[in-house]
């Protein structure tokens, strides 16, 4: 991982977003010697595959299903 400080990361954004690019390497912004960002590739999500905790996740209902007059709430119509 590139370790950079803020003014070099401002003053060679360009470059940096190439170099991430290219190599797929994260950037770590510092300010005084200590983390502030890490520049990161974007990684595009599949939205096909379910996501691991909601796939987790099993109704014991069909929540399409539509309320029976004993299953609505009080003071609802």
């Amino acid at each position: 991982m590139k370790t950079v400080n803020v003014h070099e990361a401002k003053t060679q954004l360009s470059a940096l977003l190439a170099q991430i690019e290219k190599s797929g390497e994260t950037v770590l912004i510092c300010r005084h010697g200590k983390p502030v960002a890490d520049l990161v590739p974007h990684r595009k999500h599949n939205r096909l595959e379910p996501h691991p905790v909601m796939g987790k996740i099993h109704l014991a209902y069909d929540p399409t299903e539509t309320l029976g007059a004993d299953e609505w709430p009080e003071g609802a119509p």
